[in-house]
């Protein structure tokens, strides 16, 4: 009976494996702001969630990673961020936080909180997430730039499937693509000058070996 319980509950298992894999990943970020270079070190996490053919895409800061001199009235800073795409698929996809929702105090870290954005695949197979730049956007202009300084691992990996293959014609050996239809114009040219040339030639021949007109027949001798 055991045996036969972990023969079924093996393959279920395998089945409902999940297709993202997420890590709270440290980053050290070195930000460079309006008032000096600033340091500070972030749990970053990054998860995924299937909508359609896309998916939401949602990064979470646990702590800040700058602070203002000044206090910032509620509603003027939005932060922004690029994650760096890996695996099986390459560039950036952007996700953008939503204003604070209360005054931030002078000389306080700045909280991140949650910033989400839409990855659209282009084909199967597993693509990782990893944090890059990082823009706090505050008082209309970009008051903190920041670096993922210490070469972060990917905080998610995500597994594609279910979307269409690509539809790739192959070409002949050499690259050249399958020829359909006549022949080239200048094989068909050659072709027709050939013709011509040997129907000149057995005209010519035609011509040589016409049978001659008969001899008037020579008187006999008495």
């Amino acid at each position: 009976m055991l045996t036969a319980a972990v023969a079924v509950w093996g393959p279920a298992g395998l089945a409902a494996a999940p297709a993202a894999h997420a890590e709270v990943v440290d980053v050290k970020y070195a930000c460079t702001t309006k008032i000096g270079d600033r340091e500070a070190v972030s749990p970053v996490d990054i998860t995924a969630e299937r909508k359609g053919d896309a998916y939401a895409i949602t990064m979470t800061f646990d702590k800040g990673v700058s602070d203002s001199p000044i206090e910032l009235p509620k509603g003027v800073m939005t932060p922004r961020a690029d994650l760096v795409l890996g695996g099986d698929d390459e560039g950036t996809v952007k996700v953008k936080g939503v204003p604070n929702a209360a005054a931030i105090p002078a000389f306080t870290p700045i909280r991140i909180g949650t910033l989400t954005g839409t990855y659209t695949p282009k084909r199967n197979g597993t693509v990782t997430f990893t944090a890059g730049l990082l823009t706090v956007h505050a008082l209309g202009m970009d008051a903190a730039v920041c670096k993922a300084a210490n070469d972060p691992a990917p905080s998610l990996a995500l597994t594609v499937t279910g979307l269409p293959e690509e539809d790739v014609t192959e070409a002949l050996p050499g690259g050249e693509l399958p020829r359909t239809g006549g022949l080239p114009t200048a094989a068909a040219l050659g072709t027709l000058g050939g013709t011509v040339v040997l129907g000149g030639v057995g005209g010519l021949l035609w011509l040589t070996r016409r049978p001659r007109p008969a001899r008037p027949a020579r008187p006999a001798r008495p």
